[in-house]
């Protein structure tokens, strides 16, 4: 009996490609007409792939990319609402943050590829109080939550441009790889947006304020090589070779001691908003947990025996 509920959307399936591999998931954006711009039941599905991936024993690691020229473009203002013939909102009601009703991929496209805007603003009916916070709460949020909050190790492979929420999915993940024709945009100023998706919380740990308030304050294009520059961006590679250097990477990652990799990562994160002592206690807890596993009792067997360790993952 499968734990987890059925995908918000049938029809929304096609949305991600899904494939498991070697012991990865790997989750393709597919929606190229739109740039793989996320509707309600995208993000849904997206949402529900990781949460499988990081309760799945068999899955060690996660590659999101976006299929065709782009990875995302952020949320699709337009497009989703018409293809699953009702309106799906948070709660199912009316259109939520990143949808009206229109054909997919109907919506305009800017000079630099994002769609309509990067944002999520409620749209439809006449927007009371409590609104907008509900639904980038239950939306946009909770995306960046799954990936910071997924248990295996994620690696964006970006293979276009990455805009708005599109930007902050990639960023939210633990290693980026970007093909040398990326782009990440801040794109909500474009639109006379305040930025959302967790963008004010994961720039500045990534490069400081001052160049977080740079990128968010003129929302102009930023390559991949000055991404790189700026430490945003793990590694660039010529496009011909992004497929496979994440493929290579997330393979070594999955074939690593997958609980120690977790707590590694809850660790890291975790660090950034803790004092010292906070954080000592949380290495304690987390080593104490760690040395229960089969792969860290592998791991000093091996160093003793003076062979390579052989991971399973336990």
């Amino acid at each position: 009996m499968d734990d987890f509920p059925r995908s918000p959307e049938s029809s929304a399936e096609s949305w991600i490609q899904h494939t498991t591999d070697n012991q990865v998931a790997h989750l393709t954006l597919n929606r190229p007409e739109a740039l793989n711009a996320i509707t309600p039941g995208l993000r849904e599905l997206l949402v529900l792939r990781l949460a499988q991936a990081s309760a799945d024993p068999e899955v060690r690691a996660v590659v999101i990319t976006g299929a065709g020229r782009g990875f995302c473009a952020g949320a699709d203002l337009r497009g989703g609402g018409a293809r699953a013939g009702r309106r799906d909102g948070p709660q199912g009601g009316t259109p939520g943050p990143g949808q009206q009703d229109s054909a997919p991929g109907s919506g305009q496209q800017g000079a630099d590829g994002e769609r309509v805007a990067g944002g999520e603003q409620a749209v439809g009916r006449e927007r009371i109080a409590g609104d907008v916070a509900r639904t980038l709460r239950l939306g946009a949020q909770r995306l960046v939550a799954a990936v910071l909050d997924c248990e295996k190790p994620v690696v964006a492979a970006v293979n276009g441009v990455a805009a708005g929420l599109g930007a902050h999915l990639a960023l939210a993940c633990d290693l980026v790889l970007a093909a040398e024709s990326a782009r990440f945009i801040e794109v909500f100023v474009r639109r006379g947006l305040v930025p959302d998706a967790g963008g004010a919380y994961l720039l500045p740990r990534l490069v400081g304020p001052h160049r977080a308030k740079e990128l968010m304050f003129f929302g102009d294009a930023l390559t991949a090589a000055d991404a790189e520059r700026l430490g945003l961006v793990n590694r660039v590679v010529p496009d011909a070779e992004l497929a496979g250097t994440a493929r290579e990477w997330a393979g070594r990652l999955a074939e690593g001691p997958t609980r120690a990799l977790a707590l590694t990562k809850q660790l890291v994160n975790a660090s950034l908003d803790s004092d010292r002592a906070t954080a000592f206690a949380a290495e304690a807890a987390a080593q104490e947990i760690n040395m229960t596993t089969s792969d860290a009792r592998e791991g000093l067997e091996s160093f003793v025996r003076r062979r390579g360790p052989k991971f399973t993952g336990r």
